[in-house]
């Protein structure tokens, strides 16, 4: 199997982004929403990659400013309706993560959920980007899916190289203090993509 469907393309997204329902459900990340006695009400918030807007809609549902991007226009317009939908204001961006405007120090609150269409080579670039935009004492909130992953094809890119350890997360993230790191295996039922027993890492680290 080859990395090429799970470049990062505008195009391979907008298509699957096209459907009229959402790829990736309405719902929040099951992770991601466990951490919401973590979250700083208020704070700014970053939602890396955020596809049609299920996670930063529920960041913003939780007091915070968000602001999402992602690469695909299709997604970003569908995200920008859920927004809408749900009566919260998000800035929606479309933009690829090398593209990004990286700031330095400027959330609270970094959220990177199955950002896993990244080669290993831009995902050091981009994991190291997510740490320079947090503030210090922000907070990073990762999912991702293990090798086991690949047994169980229930969603991800099914490529070997983009998925995650415990170890490569740790040492890419070693300059953080690590809050929770768990592999584990569940249930998802997110979509029509990620449905169905999953082999899952989830992280939560501060700067």
């Amino acid at each position: 199997m080859t990395d090429a469907p799970f470049f990062q393309s505008a195009a391979t997204w907008d298509q699957r982004y096209s459907e009229p329902d959402f790829v990736f459900g309405t719902e929040p990340n099951a992770y991601l929403a466990d951490q919401a006695g973590l979250l700083q009400r208020g704070g700014k918030a970053l939602a890396v990659a955020d596809g049609e807007g299920r996670n930063s809609v529920w960041l913003a549902r939780q007091g915070l400013t968000v602001d999402a991007f992602d690469i695909s226009p299709v997604g970003v317009d569908k995200a920008r309706r859920l927004a809408s939908e749900a009566g919260v204001d998000v800035a929606y961006h479309v933009a690829s993560c090398d593209d990004w405007a990286w700031r330095e120090q400027a959330y609270d609150c970094v959220v990177a959920i199955f950002v896993q269409f990244a080669d290993p080579a831009m995902r050091d670039r981009l994991f190291a980007n997510m740490v320079k935009a947090l503030k210090p004492g922000g907070l990073l909130v990762l999912q991702g899916y293990t090798p086991r992953q690949l047994e169980y094809k229930t969603g991800g890119p099914g490529v070997l190289s983009h998925l995650y350890t415990e170890d490569m997360l740790k040492t890419a993230f070693a300059g953080l203090r690590i809050v929770d790191m768990r592999s584990y295996d569940a249930q998802l039922s997110e979509g029509s993509r990620h449905s169905g027993m999953s082999a899952l890492v989830g992280m939560v680290a501060r700067k």
